[in-house]
């Protein structure tokens, strides 16, 4: 297997707090081809500043793989879609990607 760099490919990461919830913006992000695919993980514990508290709550985690070219229009759709005042949208570049993984996710969400 040869690795490129991935030149754009990114997992966008979001959490909410029911594993349905985080079900439903996986799918409906890979359905508007915003994303090749997601991962739901969880739960997981989250500890975190939020007005004047430090809050403890159990949330499910969702990877989802996209390009640079498609971030802005998922990071809308995440904000719309989304329950929290403030979710969670970190993206990470992905530093190395094998080659057919990079055109297999390049197609899927230019395919709109």
């Amino acid at each position: 297997m040869t690795s490129l760099p991935a030149s754009g490919a990114l997992t966008v990461t979001t959490t909410t707090d029911s594993r349905d919830k985080a079900e439903a913006l996986a799918r409906d992000a890979v359905e508007a081809r915003l994303a090749a695919c997601a991962q739901v993980t969880g739960p997981v514990t989250s500890v975190y500043h939020w007005k004047s508290a430090v809050e403890t709550a159990e949330e499910w985690r969702v990877d989802l793989k996209t390009t640079e070219a498609r971030y802005a229009a998922l990071e809308a759709h995440l904000l719309a879609a989304h329950d929290y005042e403030t979710p969670e949208i970190v993206a990470t570049p992905l530093v190395r990607v094998s080659a057919a993984y990079r055109e297999w996710l390049e197609t899927e969400v230019s395919a709109v």
